[in-house]
């Protein structure tokens, strides 16, 4: 009994035991954790409540990342400035002091007086100074201050200190900067991709500590606790050479057609990289003191605009791709028509007229363009311009970003649907214009347009931009023919002869339309524009040219076909872009061709019958 006795007591003193060492084993683990977490997560914020209980504290600031071009040119950047400070206690003679630190510093007497008269231990003097002005200002202090005798010590200039600070700086000016944007004065972004990327390009402040003495920093006490950490810099995908090109041809065209604003956009249709993004007027980013809200804007996609005709691509890649008509089916065109009690006209008075499908684009005919719509339902037409992207956003990313306005079907009226058919009733931005062409250009495939080549951290780890799947909105097949009849527009039948480029195949499409003013609430002025691409057989990159309110002329040919034609030469040359040597097959404009090539198709068909015949 006495043995049983033992070992009961034995157990229960093993299970204690066991039981113990597991307390103290998970007691050991909840401390070894917390030691984990202090010294490798919470370090730095245990290290700086440390130092503030010892010493003071000061934040480092962190430069912002730059913005560059896809060659890694800047055009944004921040730069080393200082922040020129005093301690007020220090200061002897406040107004002896102004006087000799005034012409140094660039300010006026009295504004420096000003700064530093108080018992206040931190005065901002100058922010963002040039670090020679700080040079100059210490040389001057200590030069000052060595040739005073003993008994003048209390004469002694001190006080003054110097802070760490960044500006931004735009080494471009105003080549891009309606899409790079500005920063605010507490370096925040204000516009464009300053501000769409602010919380990427700002970088994390760091903070340092030092040693006080009688109020201010004790030289050589300072000691960095946690490293500043600059921000993400942020590649573009516009090329700067084609950017000043662009830039260049369209501050002309302004001026010239003495036009209210214009913008270029070039683009490559199988990625939607933009690679020129130019608009007139602009202003200079390194100065905005002066400069309008107005003029701040980005007119690429903030101001909407009725396309006018080169919304007819729309129209007729829908005819083709639900096969209601063929680039050869033939029209009646009168030169006015009657559509919900309205009369809709085409620009020039002229007779009936029997065109083909591709000779109503060729002369951009309203009237034919209608016809051409009604042989579709209204939903349907709707249908494809939602699926071209109206009245959707972009997804390029940028601020301020106005989809424009597309009506529901249910909400037509009776002049609704022969209105939208021709370009008007419906309004877009210009990025969306050139998504447009960009989508017939790249097989009806429409791709998201993008800015954005990629981002480095800190470190220079590159990631590209991810760009989303794209649409299939028309077949391959309509997109061919839709390519091949817009070359006819840049013929000598077409309404753009002056977009034409020796050697290549080009095509696109002009836009005149009456612009609505919202002032009025009516109709005033014009849109002109063009877009187009090239090689016409093989698109390579999109131009989309647009004028708004051009006083002297008015058509999208005359006006912005030369524009299209300077920079796509520059752009097909720079990015060696060769013709590709095919030959234009032109399809039939009207009746009277397509009879002549069915002549001409039946005579060779008997000329090789008749040879096949005298062989045998």
């Amino acid at each position: 009994m006495k043995v049983g006795l033992l070992v009961g007591n034995f157990d229960l003193i093993h299970k204690r035991i066991r039981t113990i060492f597991i307390i103290l084993l998970a007691i050991f683990i909840v401390f070894a954790a917390r030691l984990i977490h202090i010294q490798g997560i919470q370090s730095a914020e245990y290290t700086l409540k440390a130092v503030n209980e010892m010493e003071k504290t000061r934040s480092i600031p962190a430069p912002r990342g730059e913005i560059t071009d896809i060659n890694g040119v800047a055009f944004a950047r921040s730069v080393s400035a200082i922040n020129i400070v005093v301690d007020q206690k220090l200061i002897q003679d406040p107004a002896r002091v102004a006087a000799f630190a005034a012409p140094i510093l660039g300010l006026s007497i009295e504004e420096v007086q000003a700064s530093i008269t108080g018992v206040r231990r931190y005065s901002m003097v100058l922010e963002s100074a040039p670090p020679s002005v700080w040079n100059r200002l210490s040389l001057a202090i200590d030069k000052y201050n060595s040739q005073l005798s003993t008994k003048d010590y209390g004469q002694r200039i001190a006080g003054f200190f110097p802070e760490r600070n960044y500006i931004r700086e735009y080494p471009s000016g105003n080549l891009v900067s309606s899409l790079v944007g500005f920063v605010r004065k507490d370096g925040i972004g204000a516009s464009g991709v300053e501000l769409s990327m602010n919380s990427a390009i700002t970088g994390r402040a760091g903070a340092y500590s030092y040693a006080r003495g009688r109020g201010a920093e004790i030289p050589g006490s300072q000691s960095e606790i946690i490293p500043a950490q600059a921000g993400t810099t942020v590649r573009l995908t516009i090329d700067r050479d084609i950017q000043w090109v662009a830039t260049k041809a369209i501050a002309e065209a302004v001026k010239s057609s003495r036009a209210s604003g214009g913008t270029v956009i070039v683009m490559d249709p199988k990625t939607g990289a933009i690679v020129a993004h130019a608009t007139a007027p602009t202003f200079d980013p390194n100065n905005t003191k002066k400069v309008s809200l107005d003029l701040m804007r980005n007119p690429s996609v903030q101001d909407v605009y009725e396309p006018g005709s080169t919304g007819k691509v729309m129209t007729l890649a829908a005819a083709l791709e639900e096969g209601t008509i063929s680039p050869e089916t033939v029209f009646d065109v009168p030169y006015k028509i009657r559509r919900g009690g309205e009369y809709f006209k085409d620009h020039d008075p002229h007779p009936l007229q029997k065109l083909t499908t591709a000779g109503i684009l060729a002369v951009s005919s309203n009237t034919g363009t209608i016809k051409i719509a009604e042989t579709m339902s209204d939903e349907t037409l709707h249908k494809y311009l939602t699926k071209f992207g109206i009245g959707e956003k972009t997804g390029v990313g940028l601020p301020g970003e106005n989809t424009g306005k597309l009506l529901a079907v249910k909400d037509y009226s009776g002049t609704t649907a022969p209105t939208i058919a021709f370009g008007q009733g419906y309004s877009l931005n210009a990025i969306q214009a050139t998504s447009i062409f960009a989508t017939i250009a790249n097989n009806g495939v429409r791709v998201s347009p993008t800015v954005i080549a990629g981002t480095s951290d800190s470190s220079g780890n590159f990631t590209p931009y991810k760009s989303a799947k794209g649409l299939q909105v028309i077949s391959a097949a309509t997109a061919a023919k839709m390519r091949l009849m817009m070359e006819s527009v840049v013929s000598s039948h077409g309404t753009a002869p002056s977009a034409s480029i020796p050697g290549y195949r080009v095509a696109g499409k002009t836009g005149t339309a009456t612009r609505f003013d919202d002032n009025c609430g009516c109709y005033s002025g014009y849109t002109a524009s063009f877009i187009g691409f090239a090689p016409a057989d093989a698109p390579a990159f999109v131009i989309n040219v647009t004028l708004q309110d051009p006083k002297a002329g008015h058509y999208g040919g005359a006006l912005g076909g030369p524009v299209f034609k300077k920079v796509m030469t520059f752009v097909l040359q720079s990015q060696h872009i060769a013709p590709t040597g095919t030959s234009v097959q032109p399809i039939a404009l009207n009746q009277a061709e397509l009879a002549k090539k069915a002549r001409e198709v039946k005579k060779a068909q008997e000329i090789k019958v008749s040879q096949a015949s005298s062989r045998g």
